[in-house]
């Protein structure tokens, strides 16, 4: 049934000017449409007439993998512009808007997109369109508003600093990626926002904030043929629809061969805890094996009944923190066990967790581990569709990064058949096919770093 999605038609296949039924619900309800206009603009929307709100989001395919090293931080440095005002609207205007009708409005920059959202009143949906469309075809970029936010921006790179159980995830990407785009920060350096001109985050905006790189989504109390309408005449009034324009995106660089021999970074840091990621590559969101990777991620580190959390946490009271995940990007991706303990405990953990790795690639997960774990992912897959916001998501996300589209059936369908043969392969192709790498932040030095560079050396 999963495979349903392969035979929709991608945006490409479809006439600009069409509308095409991608999924359909029960009476209205979890119908999804997709429209292509003229200059390739995508608006896809979910019906749920049971509620009485909408989310409203525009999903760029772009994010930090798509800048240069001159450019590192510059997509996230474009989010915070977007807000800053446009020809019809203040910075003021922007956010008083939304605040008016009880509304809420933000955005968020990841490695491979960014996305502009509003979520708000059915009755208001109007207006959250012609806001978030203003500010993303609209934006003056002004020089005054660029050297205001550079001290925003550089006060979140503080912050984040000063957060070592999140830099010790920027750590490992660097650790597995090196010095290329999928290893630099989101939020680029001190160095890099300093270096950043007006002249450079503006030509970086007109490159690529084009139609054709763009998704429009709605979900809630929608009507898809009244999104549309509002959609194209906020496009069309911004000049953004020219057929003429229409162009090949900018090609995004691969990524970079991974460094999969063992690899140690380790930060030496007066904190308080030792915070580590012990990791390996892992697997691209288009690979069929993302499915049992999931279930093996669940696992070992999903949840209270995982591995990890019972023998870190439960039997040995080692950390209050400790899980594992799975980050896919277009064409790679990684699997990691995050832990945070006092810092004379780390090569304990350290050592349990690479045992932990070590005994699913040997033996893979019981049947009563797989039906735990398949429980969960359908349970918190379902529970985290509850909001619109949530809806709005998954319909934007999975028209940008797939050109298809799933029912929460289909979905818990797929996830269902996983297998215990599939989970073990899947252990021993990824997990068992390198030596874990390693980041680590903290008070380490001397003899404990060199320890913990020789436990995955």
């Amino acid at each position: 049934m999963a495979d349903r999605a392969a035979h929709q038609p991608t945006a490409a296949q479809q006439r600009p000017g069409s509308t095409r039924t991608l999924l359909k619900g029960v009476d209205g309800a979890g119908t999804v449409r997709r429209t292509v206009l003229p200059g390739g603009l995508r608006i896809v929307t979910e019906t749920l007439p049971t509620v009485r709100s909408a989310a409203f989001g525009i999903w760029v395919g772009v994010g930090s993998r798509d800048e240069t090293p001159v450019l590192n931080g510059a997509t996230h440095y474009l989010e915070h512009l977007l807000f800053k005002g446009t020809a019809k609207r203040s910075a003021l205007d922007i956010s008083s808007a939304l605040d008016a009708v009880g509304g809420e409005m933000n955005a968020f920059t990841a490695k491979e997109y960014t996305c502009y959202y509003a979520r708000v009143l059915d009755s208001d949906l109007p207006l959250a369109i012609d806001v978030v469309s203003d500010m993303l075809t609209g934006s003056l970029i002004r020089p005054e508003d660029v050297d205001a936010e550079r001290g925003v921006i550089l006060e979140e790179i503080a912050m984040t600093e000063d957060d070592p159980g999140d830099v010790v995830h920027d750590l490992f990407a660097r650790t597995l990626y090196g010095d290329s785009p999928l290893g630099r920060p989101v939020l680029g350096t001190v160095d890099t926002i300093n270096a950043l001109t007006r002249d450079q985050v503006a030509g970086f905006y007109r490159r690529r904030y084009r139609p054709e790189q763009l998704v429009v989504a709605a979900a809630g109390n929608v009507d898809h043929a009244a999104v549309v309408r509002r959609v194209r005449k906020a496009f069309t009034e911004a000049g953004a629809l020219r057929r003429e324009d229409v162009r090949p995106a900018e090609p995004r660089a691969g990524a970079r061969a991974l460094r999969t021999s063992g690899r140690t970074e380790i930060l030496d840091r007066p904190t308080e805890q030792s915070h580590l990621v012990l990791g390996v590559p892992g697997v691209s969101r288009s690979d069929e094996r993302r499915w049992a990777l999931g279930v093996l991620n669940a696992a070992l580190g999903g949840g209270m009944s995982s591995r990890l959390f019972q023998e870190v946490r439960e039997k040995r009271g080692l950390a209050y923190s400790v899980y594992s995940y799975t980050s896919s990007y277009a064409d790679s991706g990684l699997f990691g066990i995050y832990a945070g303990c006092q810092p004379k405990r780390v090569e304990e953990v350290l050592k349990i967790c690479r045992d932990e790795l070590e005994r699913v690639v040997a033996e893979g997960i019981t049947e009563e581990e797989l039906t735990r774990a398949i429980g969960q992912i359908s349970g918190s897959t379902v529970l985290g569709m509850e909001d619109t916001g949530s809806l709005m998501s998954r319909i934007g996300k999975a028209e940008l990064c797939h050109g298809s589209h799933l029912s929460v059936d289909e979905l818990l369908e797929r996830i269902g058949r996983v297998t215990v043969d599939e989970v073990r392969s899947v252990a021993r192709e990824v997990v068992g096919a390198h030596r874990p790498s390693l980041a680590v932040i903290g008070p380490v030095s001397g003899k404990r770093a060199s320890a913990l560079t020789a436990a995955v050396s």
